[in-house]
């Protein structure tokens, strides 16, 4: 079954998160986030993805994003943990948004992008050992194997769950927002 035809069977629920810097109180945090929403929607807002969720889902998840530093070390890796996270979304083809304060010296605050629920619903779509069938994960188990020998020695199985989950950028969130804390 292909990406198209799960969305039609049902329609995902879609959610959009941000990244805030971790130094902002709560009130701000709300702010910049707001602002960067409001960009999000100048840049996407005829995208079928985005009126999606106005029109039926409109929830907010709001990740503590860390620091905010737009220096670059000596390989030209961003200082900042939530500028490292805009650079990993622009790097794997995520649509997002960012919004940079201009009261704190144009600072980046908040990044923001859409998911659909195959990123955060485990149940429905569960992690890929969790995808195997139970003679797979005692295998797993009993060999210890590392998620990338798992996904080598159940590579057609692997194929899969790669689609079912709605492809390798699915994948990338689903790290991505793996283990975050709310803002």
């Amino acid at each position: 079954m292909d990406e198209e035809k799960i969305k039609e069977e049902k329609q995902l629920e879609l959610r959009m998160y941000f990244f805030v810097a971790q130094n902002l109180s709560s009130i701000c945090t709300g702010i910049q986030s707001g602002h960067c929403s409001l960009q999000y929607a100048y840049l996407y807002g005829q995208d079928q993805e985005f009126i999606d969720f106005l029109q039926q889902h409109k929830t907010w998840i709001i990740l503590n994003g860390g620091t905010t530093n737009d220096e670059r070390d000596f390989e030209d890796k961003p200082l900042g943990t939530l500028n490292q996270i805009g650079d990993a979304l622009a790097e794997n083809d995520i649509k997002f948004s960012y919004f940079r304060e201009p009261d704190l010296n144009h600072a980046l605050t908040a990044l923001c992008f859409i998911v659909d629920e195959r990123v955060f619903n485990k149940k429905n779509f569960p992690d890929f050992k969790d995808f195997l069938s139970g003679t797979c994960k005692s295998y797993i188990e009993a060999n210890n194997l590392t998620y990338d020998e798992m996904k080598e020695v159940y590579h057609t199985d692997y194929k899969e769950w790669v689609r079912f989950i709605g492809g390798v950028k699915n994948i990338f969130l689903r790290e991505l927002l793996k283990d975050k804390r709310l803002a």
